[in-house]
């Protein structure tokens, strides 16, 4: 399945196969991506010929579903600004102040500055010219993509390779997005999710939470999403914010700052961890037939506790265990072990019928 997307924490990208496969024969329309990220999911669905609705509360989840679901242009269209941007030449600027360094530097920066420089010009260039509606979603998702595949990093903005990346002396060029084929029925949310789930009733509901991101019981970190890819806020909003620490992170993904309840790693006063009763509420007020989460074993789940959740909330039709390094599936049973064993790699996806 042809999709495309950012390094992201979490990505689907292999497990799509499996997603497919899980829902193929469910004889559904509608869709629900509650939690989209980089859209890779939402681009599946929309490809196989489902009505999409794709849901996130960043800003640049939000920029990259409208781009690739509600784009309402010819490719030649995009071709033609985008040639005109690659031909600009690159000039120093905020994002090459904060963010842009040299070979002869080691490091320790996101970008070579020549890359940055050409962001800084193209980002300019693109308020220049007023693009507006999903003109600019997918513009703007085109120069993302560009910049991402010219990083250095591991795959988020939180720190900086001591070294050069090789990627990262690539000339940045900007490419019309893979867009998905619009049949006029998709729709794109940035809303928390759920406002979304009680006032839509799709077929299927699909949830990938961040709450193993940096909950006490799942994860080690305690970096919220938002700080992981703040760099592609600051290109969306092009806004050139107070920036704290090392990495230069926006001064609003602060730990303290912009998380989802899912993120919770604290106990309410009855000693249950919060994101887990937010996972519960979640599900519990989902108005779908169907429920697919995806869960990843790089956390520390309690697991009575989040079985306790599927079982009563709905019939379990299966539960799938995917090797993700030996691209191995196979049927797991409830009382299984599936936490904390040495395939670290694994991923995990429950279907519920509500």
């Amino acid at each position: 399945m042809e999709t495309e997307g950012i390094k992201y924490a979490g990505s689907k990208l292999k497990i799509l196969p499996y997603i497919e496969s899980v829902t193929r024969q469910l004889g559904i329309r509608t869709v629900l991506d509650g939690f989209s990220g980089s859209t890779r999911v939402s681009q599946m669905f929309a490809r196989l010929g489902y009505d999409v609705t794709a849901n996130d509360i960043s800003v640049w989840s939000e920029t990259f579903a409208r781009a690739y679901l509600l784009h309402d242009r010819p490719e030649e269209y995009y071709e033609k600004i985008i040639r005109h941007l690659n031909g600009l030449p690159g000039k120093f600027g905020w994002f090459s102040e904060n963010y842009g360094g040299t070979p002869e530097s080691g490091g320790k920066k996101p970008f070579q500055l020549k890359n940055t420089m050409k962001l800084d010009a193209i980002r300019e260039e693109i308020d220049r010219m007023g693009l507006e509606g999903t003109d600019r979603d997918v513009i703007l998702t085109s120069l993302i993509l560009a910049m991402d595949s010219v990083d250095n990093t591991l795959g988020h903005f939180s720190s900086y390779l001591n070294g050069w990346s090789p990627r990262s002396f690539n000339e940045m060029t900007m490419k019309v997005p893979r867009l998905c084929p619009n049949g006029g029925h998709n729709k794109v949310f940035r809303k928390d999710i759920f406002e979304v789930v009680g006032n839509i009733e799709p077929d299927l509901a699909y949830f990938d939470p961040p709450y193993g991101s940096n909950n006490d019981m799942m994860p080690s970190s305690r970096i919220r999403y938002n700080a992981y890819y703040h760099i592609w806020t600051s290109i969306i909003l092009n806004d050139r914010p107070a920036l704290f620490g090392k990495a230069g992170r926006r001064e609003d993904s602060r730990d303290g700052n912009g998380g989802s309840v899912f993120e919770e790693y604290r106990k309410d006063s009855e000693g249950r961890f919060i994101a887990m009763n937010a996972l519960q509420d979640l599900i519990c007020s989902t108005k779908a037939r169907y429920i697919l989460l995806s869960y990843s074993s790089g956390g520390r789940v309690a697991r009575d506790r989040l079985l306790e959740i599927l079982k009563s909330s709905g019939k379990m039709l299966q539960c799938l265990e995917i090797d993700i390094r030996t691209n191995v599936m196979g049927q797991m049973r409830l009382t299984n072990e599936w936490v904390n064993t040495d395939r670290k790699t694994c991923e995990y996806l429950f279907l519920i019928e509500k």
